[in-house]
């Protein structure tokens, strides 16, 4: 019985090694059970025509402000960009200089034409009562009576030149239109001022606006006093009011523009970039739960339960977002189901068995 264990040994270990293998190979209980997957039904509900719109900010009304006068030296500059400023405040001045011995200049003259006047005005009255007396003739009177409208005049003409270069010297300080904001300066001392050059432009009382441009197709759905949301660069949202929209579509591009206004904000600088959402009112299309949508490379598409419980993956295009639910523009008819969760566990043609979602169109 010695010599023979090692023998028995051997065969006892083969069999329990053979027997391992049958029980690993042996199916699990419940493999041929279908996967449980939670599906929903294609639903037609209305959903708000939310367009998303972007375009360049723009100030409300654009102020431009320059000299009236030429040729005068610029002296100070006493605002820069950025800079909030009221209707009428100061924002340069010229070098006035010139201006000054001008008007003294004009003052002489007007006082000479007063002396000038009031001399001719006393010869005149001397001669008032000897018309037809025979001491002067009738022609020498009417001459000292021209002279003394001649010398009025003459001060008369002397008073408006002295009164415009007063004019010019008011000129000399550029003030703001309007208030607002500074948005440029293209001035420095020491420019010449020109009415044909633009010293600083201003966002009247600081409004912005967003010019948005819309498609074509969609611009029938947008009207004046529509709410908008409007995304800033830094990522907050803020709200704004549809303004203006523009009654004609840009040939080329098919595009339209809507204004949309913006509050005051120190953060929207006209210039920048933003996108907005514009709703629009609710209009019934089939839509689906956002979950039962999935995208690759090749777009698209959700996943259909179809007769027998079997499943296959159908493209789709999608429209409108709105409460969790997607609009389906192509896709499967009102009444399908379609898998929301486990797309990516299941193939086509197999088997599973529907759980019904707890909540249609939730997030």
């Amino acid at each position: 019985m010695t010599a023979r264990s090692p023998v028995l040994a051997t065969l006892l270990a083969s069999l329990l090694a053979v027997s391992a293998c049958h029980k690993a190979e042996a199916p699990p209980p419940g493999a041929d059970t279908p996967r449980a997957v939670p599906f929903a039904t294609v639903v037609r509900q209305p959903l708000g025509t939310g367009i998303d719109v972007s375009g360049r900010l723009v100030a409300r009304e654009e102020a431009a402000v320059s000299s009236q006068l030429s040729g005068y030296l610029v002296a100070r500059v006493l605002v820069d960009q950025d800079a909030l400023v009221r209707a009428g405040q100061p924002l340069a001045y010229l070098d006035e200089t010139l201006l000054r011995s001008d008007i003294m200049q004009n003052r002489a003259a007007l006082a000479q034409s007063r002396v000038a006047a009031d001399k001719a005005n006393q010869e005149a009255a001397r001669v008032s009562a000897l018309d037809h007396t025979g001491v002067l003739s009738d022609e020498a009177i009417a001459q000292r009576r021209l002279a003394a409208r001649t010398a009025q005049a003459q001060v008369d003409q002397a008073q408006a030149q002295l009164s415009a270069q007063l004019v010019r010297q008011g000129l000399m300080v550029v003030r703001a239109p309007v208030s607002g904001r500074i948005l440029t300066r293209s001035v420095r001392p020491g420019d010449v001022a020109s009415p044909s050059t633009v010293m600083f432009t201003l966002a009247r009382d600081d409004r912005s606006e967003l010019d948005a441009e819309i498609p074509e197709e969609l611009l029938g759905a947008v009207h004046q006093g529509d709410h908008a949301r409007v995304r800033l660069a830094s990522g907050r949202w803020v709200d704004g009011t549809v303004r203006l929209v523009a009654a004609q579509v840009d040939a080329q591009t098919r595009l339209g523009r809507a204004r949309i206004l913006l509050p005051v904000d120190r953060e929207i600088r006209p210039g920048g970039y933003a996108r907005a959402e514009l709703a629009g009112p609710p209009v019934p299309v089939l839509a689906v739960p956002e979950a039962a949508v999935s995208y690759d490379g090749n777009g698209a598409s959700v996943t259909v339960i179809g007769a027998g419980d079997t499943v296959r993956r159908m493209a789709v295009k999608t429209g409108r977002r709105g409460g969790g639910m997607i609009e389906l523009t192509q896709g499967p008819p009102a009444g399908a189901r379609v898998l929301t969760g486990s797309q990516d566990f299941v193939l086509d043609g197999e088997k599973v068995q529907p759980v019904a979602a707890k909540a249609q169109g939730g997030r």
